[in-house]
């Protein structure tokens, strides 16, 4: 998922057939147009998506990679499905990587880093927070946290949350009915705890922010029927 943030020249090149592939088919098991648990045939996608069955083969290991579908020997791809250990183990992770990452990103202003891109991800989402759109809300919210993590300027943090930025944008997406205002509020918050190069402030607002989720999504996740409790 790339940040909302000025794009490089040299990244403003057509994406690749395989790219546009990924692209399409992940906003479509987010939106739901590709159901939990279905089987992603080959010829049908080709056809809708207009691309032969090359590209769509380079991106499914991919797919895969960032939890979104999972491959079986004579059934090919089948989109994942959330469980609840799948949505503890997310949420686990993120406290893990995120918590951490706010530190660190504090550490880096206190020394001088800009806060450009993470002050962009936070007034992109200001504008989109109340649209329409539960897509781009949790487009937006996503990289709002992926712009945390770039702050550390850690590049091994950085390759750890973009293997798991689709699955969080998928999360935030099914729980698009969670208060999107707290939601930016926690935001804001933490961005200026981050301004402020205090680190354990930072530290503790994100565990804040991050934890505080777990049980409303389930609730969500559960309401909708998209996973079983136990």
């Amino acid at each position: 998922m790339a940040a909302p943030v000025d794009v490089p020249v040299e990244t403003t090149r057509p994406d690749s057939l395989s790219r546009q592939a990924y692209l399409a088919l992940s906003e479509g098991i987010i939106r739901g147009r590709y159901p939990q648990g279905a089987r992603l045939a080959e010829q049908r996608l080709a056809e809708e998506l207009e691309v032969s069955r090359v590209p769509l083969r380079e991106a499914v290991p991919q797919l895969e990679m960032d939890g979104f579908v999972r491959t079986f020997p004579r059934r090919g791809a089948v989109v994942a499905t959330w469980d609840e250990k799948g949505v503890n183990n997310l949420f686990d992770l993120r406290l893990c990587l995120e918590v951490g990452a706010a530190r660190f990103a504090a550490r880096q202003v206190s020394l001088g880093a800009s806060m450009d891109q993470l002050d962009h991800a936070l007034r992109y989402s200001q504008d989109v927070v109340h649209g329409d759109d539960p897509y781009k809300i949790a487009q937006a919210s996503t990289w709002f946290h992926e712009a945390i993590v770039d702050l550390t300027d850690n590049a091994l943090m950085k390759s750890l949350m973009r293997s798991v930025s689709g699955r969080m944008m998928w999360l935030f997406f099914l729980t698009s009915q969670l208060d999107v205002d707290e939601a930016f509020d926690d935001h804001r918050e933490l961005c200026e705890a981050i301004r402020s190069g205090n680190e354990r402030v930072a530290e503790s607002i994100a565990y804040t922010h991050i934890e505080r989720d777990r049980i409303p999504s389930f609730t969500a996740l559960k309401s909708q029927h998209v996973i079983e409790l136990s």
